[in-house]
């Protein structure tokens, strides 16, 4: 798994709770606030993605993520252990 798939991931799981939003809005370096999502689609986002790439992460880690590039950095490294 790359990180260009994870972010395809990441990206697929915004489109699906913000629809209003079209992947082509979507920038790495942008966070889930950035995009209008509020803290419950941040979590749903979060957890979709997580469940796409069959990893578990604990909230104290995703507390210290503030944009897409860190999501994907962390589920990348999840997704490779």
């Amino acid at each position: 798994m790359s990180k260009e798939s994870v972010f395809q991931v990441i990206k697929e799981s915004i489109v699906d709770i913000l629809p209003e939003i079209s992947t082509n809005q979507i920038e790495i370096a942008l966070s889930l606030q950035d995009l209008g999502a509020n803290s419950i689609d941040r979590m749903d986002i979060i957890i979709r993605s997580m469940e796409s790439l069959g990893v578990k992460i604990p909230l104290v880690e995703l507390a210290r993520v503030s944009n897409i590039q860190g999501l994907v950095d962390l589920f990348y490294e999840r997704a490779r252990a």
